[in-house]
């Protein structure tokens, strides 16, 4: 099993929210903890099981940017993040 790292990109595979967007924010050995930047902020990550979200590989630029300068990512930033990739998504 690769590794979930904070900062990838995740998609919701099982549950009411299938097909939402999220960023990792941290993982243990059975979950996943989810922010979306609105209705999952950072303070308040969403819980989920490892085998009911699909792993995006990615690190979207903005938050590798700020977790290399040792900077917290915000909420704000979350939602950029999603709302980039779901734009670079609909171009392809």
């Amino acid at each position: 099993m690769r590794e979930f790292v904070k900062g990838m990109l995740a998609r919701s595979k099982a549950g009411h929210d299938t097909g939402k967007l999220y960023v990792v924010m941290d993982a243990d050995t059975e979950y996943v903890y989810l922010a979306d930047g609105v209705h999952r902020t950072v303070d308040n990550t969403k819980k989920k099981k490892r085998k009911h979200i699909q792993i995006i590989y990615k690190i979207p630029a903005l938050l590798q940017e700020l977790m290399e300068e040792g900077k917290e990512v915000q909420n704000e930033h979350i939602k950029k993040a999603i709302k980039d990739y779901e734009n670079y998504e609909l171009e392809v």
